[in-house]
């Protein structure tokens, strides 16, 4: 036996005495009338709200017409508005997991089992290798003129990559209290560097204020993932600036800035002469290339990770800045620790 639904009355006689008459187009129940062959659906919705059901992309955002996919990629789509006086182009961003930053160094055991040398002398050559921009040779001959201690190129490259996880572990719990969203400016921009003769990019965050290098990430391509890498991660461990996030023209920044920073102005600079402008990181860019290239590269993608870790560690906690008032950016940015911490390299304290 048929059930027709108690509330389907024809909207013409309003009887109730109906015949179930099949489904229309969209898949909606019919009924048609006994008395008056009148045929209806329904509580059928209104064409525009099925309409918008039925879109498999977003409205434009303009005129609300129908969109298209324009093109698809890793972390947002692009959609085009289907009328072409419109035109409109928009993104959205997909909720996926973004990688991890190269400068999430994995966890290793430490202990100063099987050196043969004294700290003093460690801390010495490692202050040799990135405060004087030297290379491990000359760092063993200098031990050797200074401190009368012979020590191998190989045993000093080993001790940097060896220490570089305990530095890691450090400036993260130095850095977990200070606040750096108060900031105005935050800047981004990338330089490339030779692993095995091959290029590889190195994308930086600093501080416009107390000139922090917020973090970095190592990576063989220059594309919009390792913004969205190294963009996310900033956002992760700092929050965003008050005022502004600066970068270069490159097309790969503008996505992840308004999808991480979305209350955060994205000014993107065409000339070092511009009112605003990214020279805060370009002089260091300029640091980096000067203890860079008397190393001629590197030979591993681990070892220069390491060593781009131990150098930035140096640079935010150990080597004062005339510009901060003879401060190291850490002590500017908030973290707290003496004199005597910052000599020995955190490790005596």
């Amino acid at each position: 036996m048929t059930i027709i639904p108690s509330n389907a009355v024809c909207p013409r006689c309003f009887s109730k005495d109906l015949y179930r008459f099949g489904k229309d187009n969209e898949g909606f129940q019919k009924y048609q009338c006994k008395h008056c062959r009148r045929q209806f659906v329904l509580d059928k919705p209104p064409r525009n709200s099925r309409n918008k059901k039925r879109r498999k992309y977003p409205d434009c955002p303009i005129c609300g017409k129908v969109t298209f996919l324009h093109h698809d990629y890793t972390y947002y789509s692009n959609f085009r508005c289907g009328d072409k006086k419109c035109n409109h182009s928009f993104r959205v961003p997909k909720l996926i997991n973004v990688e991890p930053p190269s400068s999430e160094l994995n966890p290793q055991s430490f202990s100063f089992k099987g050196m043969r040398h004294s700290l003093h002398i460690v801390l010495c050559a490692l202050n040799y290798y990135f405060c004087g921009n030297s290379t491990t040779r000359k760092v063993s001959q200098i031990l050797y003129m200074v401190h009368q201690i012979k020590v191998s190129h190989v045993t000093i490259s080993k001790w940097i990559k060896r220490f570089a996880p305990v530095f890691k572990k450090i400036a993260t719990d130095r850095l977990l209290g200070i606040k750096l969203c108060d900031s105005d400016e935050w800047h981004f921009d990338e330089t490339y560097i030779k692993i095995s003769g091959k290029d590889y990019y190195l994308w930086l965050a600093i501080d416009s204020e107390t000139r922090l290098v917020l973090d970095f990430h190592l990576s063989p391509n220059r594309d919009s993932s390792a913004a969205h890498t190294l963009l996310s991660s900033c956002k992760r461990k700092f929050g965003q600036p008050q005022s502004a996030v600066i970068s270069d023209r490159y097309y790969a920044y503008q996505q992840p800035a308004s999808l991480f920073f979305p209350e955060a102005r994205h000014i993107r600079v065409e000339d070092f002469n511009d009112l605003i402008n990214n020279n805060v990181i370009e002089a260091f860019n300029g640091q980096f290339k000067a203890w860079y290239k008397p190393k001629r590269g590197f030979n591993s993608f681990e070892s220069a990770n390491r060593l781009i870790a131990t150098y930035i560690f140096f640079y935010n906690f150990v080597r004062p800045h005339l510009s901060l008032n003879g401060l190291t950016p850490a002590q500017v940015g908030g973290a707290k620790y003496s004199e005597k911490e910052r000599f020995f390299w955190l490790l005596v304290a």
